[in-house]
């Protein structure tokens, strides 16, 4: 089934207009004219003329043609011609409300990623602080969000950091290479190329650079 068409059937437009209407710069006025089209059709009617409306609403007929010619300008609403019939469509509306709909669902899951980023984020550095006895130097917290944007678990991060300290080592240096060695192995266990190794192999001197940058100690390895 179509995705448009999932969203339409699981979310009412009529809940999606009430909360969008103000967004779309509908007054009260054409919202409920909207609704009272969406009544006519639901009914049967499918051509909802202004002197149909005028019968459900307190409007008189010039203001309600007013109204349509409005609504219909804005490409919220449209007539068109079926076969020897013209019909009356909510369509355009329709479109217009589901893709605010999808858009604040893209929006909503952006949010909750960088929030789980963050979240890992925090954990990584207060693990780090811990087991290295001190704070971290901007030069350290940028090289760790590096790692995460690599697609590193906070939980390989930190095992990564336990194993360069059970070598009676400290620098971040030594981390990357235990990292990019992991990596590496694990490639090679699922006969594959990861999205890190390939963030890796796209540039010998960015791993070069990185192998030759003293994080910390330019004596610890």
């Amino acid at each position: 089934m179509h995705k448009k068409n999932m969203v339409s059937e699981a979310i009412d437009f009529r809940f999606l207009l009430m909360e969008n209407y103000k967004k779309l710069k509908i007054n009260e006025k054409e919202l409920v004219t909207l609704f009272m089209i969406d009544h006519f059709i639901t009914l049967g009617n499918p051509f909802v003329t202004a002197d149909l409306l005028s019968l459900k609403m307190s409007l008189d007929v010039k203001e309600i043609d007013k109204t349509l010619v409005s609504l219909l300008t804005r490409g919220f609403i449209e007539y068109i011609a079926q076969g020897k019939k013209t019909i009356t469509t909510l369509n355009p509306l329709k479109t217009k409300l589901y893709r605010e709909f999808q858009i604040s669902l893209t929006k909503e899951d952006e949010v909750k990623a960088s929030k789980e980023v963050e979240t890992e984020l925090n954990n990584i550095f207060q693990e780090f602080s811990k087991m290295l006895g001190r704070s971290l130097a901007p030069v350290e917290i940028s090289k760790i969000r590096e790692w995460v944007s690599y697609g590193y678990s906070d939980e390989l991060i930190i095992n990564a950091l336990k194993e360069v300290l059970s070598k009676g080592k400290k620098s971040l240096r030594s981390v990357d290479k235990i990292l990019l060695i992991w990596s590496s192995r694990d490639d090679r266990e699922n006969e594959g190329v990861s999205l890190k190794s390939e963030e890796w192999n796209k540039s010998l001197e960015e791993t070069i650079r990185i192998a030759k940058t003293p994080w910390i100690d330019k004596n610890d390895d």
